[in-house]
């Protein structure tokens, strides 16, 4: 006898399973903007704005990645 239920079906480990699927996407889109986040760049605006509009092109999300990974040049005092 064939059981016609599926493990995904029972609706806590479909939760579990949408969840991880679903927040290591996000993670993964946003990960140059929270490399910026916790290396205090001061373009952390624009390398957010950056990864947003442009992070589903590879090229997009390249550049941000880059330019948060990237040491920032020591601001010069007059």
């Amino acid at each position: 006898m064939i059981l016609s239920t599926s493990i995904l079906s029972t609706p806590i480990l479909s939760t579990f399973f949408f969840f991880h699927f679903f927040g290591f996407g996000f993670v993964m889109y946003f990960l140059p903007s929270i490399i910026a986040l916790a290396r205090s760049k001061r373009d952390l605006l624009a390398i957010f704005l950056l990864n947003f509009f442009l992070g589903w092109s590879v090229v997009g999300w390249i550049v941000a990645l880059v330019w948060a990974a990237k040491n920032d040049v020591p601001a010069m005092v007059r």
